[in-house]
C-alpha cells in the first residue's frame, strides 16, 4: 500500500478519487464542479498545507497549496512527492484528522489570497 493511502485513509481517497472521476470530463470548461476541499494536510514543522478536492489513480492531486512564502495558489500536486519530504525526527505530511470543509474550494482560495495564507 502506498504510504501516503495509509495516512489520507482508504475513505478519503476513495472520495478524492471519485470527485476527480466526476471532474474530468469537465476540466477546463466552465462546468467544472467548485468541490468542498475533501481533506486538509499539512508539514507539522512548516507552514506547508493543502486542502485537496480531488485526485486520479496515481496521486495526482488538486488543490490549494500554501508552501508558506504568502502566495497561495491553485494546482496539481503529487502525494508522491509530498510523502518523500521527511522533517526533523522523521516527521511527514500529516492529514488533520478533526478538520472539516465549511465552504467550496474557490472560497478558500479567495480568501488565502487576501490574507497570504491558508485559512482553514
Amino acid at each position: 500500500m502506498t504510504a501516503w493511502i495509509a495516512m489520507l485513509g482508504t475513505d478519503v481517497v476513495q472520495q478524492l478519487i471519485a470527485n476527480g472521476k466526476e471532474q474530468e470530463p469537465s476540466k477546463g470548461t466552465r462546468e467544472e464542479r467548485d468541490f468542498t476541499p475533501v481533506c486538509k494536510v499539512f508539514l507539522p514543522w512548516t507552514s506547508g498545507t493543502w486542502l485537496l478536492t480531488e485526485m486520479d489513480y496515481d496521486g495526482l492531486a488538486f488543490g490549494l497549496a500554501d508552501l508558506g512564502f504568502g502566495t497561495p495558489e491553485l494546482g496539481y500536486i503529487s502525494l508522491d512527492e509530498i510523502w518523500e519530504i521527511v522533517g526533523p525526527g522523521g516527521l511527514r505530511v500529516e492529514r488533520d484528522i478533526h478538520w472539516k470543509a465549511t465552504k467550496p474550494l474557490s472560497e478558500y482560495a479567495t480568501e488565502s489570497r487576501l490574507h497570504g495564507f491558508i485559512r482553514a
